[in-house]
């Protein structure tokens, strides 16, 4: 059964990372909407108090924990756990969902997704490094089993909305907005001395840790343009980021008349997961409203690629294609996780992404397996510049 079929709209759900920021969001939406939402299954990385805490509360009996160390810490009476990496691709095969959402950071999240793609299950994709690593294997699985991808983005989300009903062989352009995260107005000097916790507190949005840090050097913004480029069927040429302090406008499409559609709304995370678990209904929430004559004022500008490089690496590793998106991914992730750790400093990230991709020697991506061969010959690579 596949997202938005029940005859009733009720769907069973499962959440892969329920205990990060994105499934602890949609987990605020099942409590607002128990009669349209039930929890099917609950996934975590490592986090297993909080686990079994939503366990009880939503009287979930299948659970998985990717961390084998910490399943010993998730004691829930009644259910059944599974643990490990396989594990969650096995909890997906005994949740028999209508929806999985996806939001385990990084391309961990990666195989999971595929899993419940070739079981024919709709997936709400949270974390985008699915499709930059393999974007082109996830939307053909998608495809062969008559799934559907629906984008928790918010500014992929903005772009799917602007696109219901219409043509997309009419689209000219996409215009994905940004932020500029916290450091826009920063100099090249005092972007040197960024801290962990400062680039943490971002100005409008509440995300994970690796996510925030992604939207402060620009990485995250890169990314959307892969997930742009796989879920439209759009030339990566068609995409043009803009930088929107204000987080109103999420996105928008320039058609071929010259017209242009935006999606508007407050910088909420609640609205777009909504908007991907009841699709394709809209459903009535308390959430807050937009008020414009209290925003005043939207503005945009260009980014600069010159103090925020990652955008730029982003952009030319989405249009030189084969293995080079999955090097970027993984030296992403290696170096964010240093810059957190404290072993590394702010502007080191996009150095060692770059330094990977003008290391590796590209090769085709025509199965899961050469993901994982470019992804460990990354990482090795990443962490020898440590």
């Amino acid at each position: 059964m596949t997202a938005g079929r029940s005859g009733d709209g009720h769907k069973r759900i499962v959440i892969l990372g329920s205990t990060g920021s994105i499934g602890e969001q949609a987990l605020e939406m099942v409590r607002a909407h128990p009669d349209r939402l039930t929890v099917a299954a609950l996934a975590a990385g490592s986090n297993a108090a909080r686990l079994a805490d939503q366990s009880v509360e939503f009287g979930v009996e299948l659970l998985a924990i990717a961390d084998e160390s910490a399943a010993g810490g998730l004691s829930v009476d009644g259910a059944r756990v599974f643990t490990g990496p396989d594990g969650i691709c096995d909890l997906i095969s005994a949740a028999e969902a209508d929806l999985v959402v996806g939001a385990i950071s990084g391309v961990a999240g990666l195989r999971p997704l595929m899993v419940a793609l070739e079981g024919g299950v709709d997936c709400a994709l949270a974390n985008k490094e699915p499709l930059v690593a393999a974007g082109g294997l996830v939307i053909e699985t998608a495809r062969k089993a008559g799934a559907q991808l629906l984008p928790v983005d918010s500014e992929i989300s903005a772009i799917f909305q602007c696109m219901r009903g219409e043509r997309s062989s009419e689209v000219e352009r996409i215009l994905l907005t940004a932020s500029g995260g916290p450091f826009s107005r920063l100099s090249e000097d005092e972007l040197q001395q960024v801290t962990p916790d400062r680039a943490l507190d971002h100005p409008t949005w509440r995300m994970g840790r690796k996510v925030t840090i992604d939207s402060a050097t620009l990485a995250n913004k890169g990314f959307e343009v892969f997930e742009v480029k796989w879920m439209f069927g759009v030339d990566v040429r068609q995409i043009e980021v803009v930088i929107h302090h204000q987080s109103i406008i999420h996105s928008m499409v320039q058609f071929h008349d010259g017209s242009v559609m935006a999606q508007m709304g407050p910088p909420d995370m609640r609205l777009p997961i909504g908007f991907a678990l009841f699709y394709p209904d809209r459903v009535q929430n308390d959430l807050p409203r937009l008020s414009l004559p209290d925003v005043a004022s939207l503005t945009f500008a260009r980014p600069d690629t010159q103090r925020f490089p990652c955008l730029r690496l982003a952009i030319s590793a989405a249009r030189a294609g084969r293995s080079y998106p999955v090097v970027l991914n993984a030296a992403d992730e290696v170096a964010v996780d240093a810059f957190l750790g404290g072993r590394i400093p702010f502007m080191r990230i996009p150095e060692l992404i770059e330094r990977a991709l003008e290391e590796h020697q590209a090769f085709d991506i025509d199965a899961l397996g050469d993901v994982e061969e470019a992804d460990a010959w990354a990482r090795q690579y990443a962490h020898s510049l440590l």
